[in-house]
């Protein structure tokens, strides 16, 4: 029943993105999963991810709304608040209720009433304001903080590498 109630909320959606498109990103499915979404992620302007082109899956649980997806990127990505594996790390996608580490309120960790729209617009004011607070890539903040220049390069240089990158079929 959760199952199927969850896979209708995520094919309105997808049907919602695809009637009224959101400037910055596109989603649509991973093959036929309704429960794995293709990504694409456009470089926020006047930051320094400007003209990148980031594609990412989204992957849902079968109990969403009630839990959060997670969102990986499949393109390079440095930033201190995306993992070295990828996947993002912003208050909204942790799970419901109090933080055992009191970091976040629960107002600011997952809610059902996110969708994949408001997910990515938070996704894109990350890459636009990182958080120091708490940084998933510990080497990513560091070099942000204390290398400034560095930090741009390499950033720079994965803006480029993902304009060139061919889609392919690996997860």
């Amino acid at each position: 029943m959760a199952n199927e109630q969850s896979a209708l909320l995520l094919r309105r959606q997808l049907q919602e993105l695809k009637k009224h498109p959101v400037e910055g990103f596109s989603a649509g499915l991973q093959g036929d999963d309704i429960y794995k979404w293709s990504i694409m992620i456009m470089g926020p302007p006047d930051t320094l991810y400007e003209g990148g082109i980031f594609r990412a899956i989204m992957q849902f649980p079968v109990t969403y709304p009630m839990e959060p997806p997670t969102l990986t990127f499949k393109s390079e990505m440095w930033h201190p608040n995306v993992y070295p594996t990828g996947e993002v790390c912003i208050s909204i996608l942790h799970p419901p209720g109090e933080d055992k580490w009191g970091y976040e309120q629960a107002s600011e960790r997952w809610l059902p009433v996110h969708t994949v729209e408001t997910i990515l617009i938070s996704v894109i004011s990350m890459l636009s304001s990182p958080n120091f607070e708490s940084p998933a890539n510990i080497e990513a903040a560091k070099q942000l903080r204390d290398n400034y220049s560095g930090f741009k390069k390499k950033v720079q240089r994965i803006v480029e590498a993902s304009q060139e990158y061919e889609d392919s079929d690996e997860d």
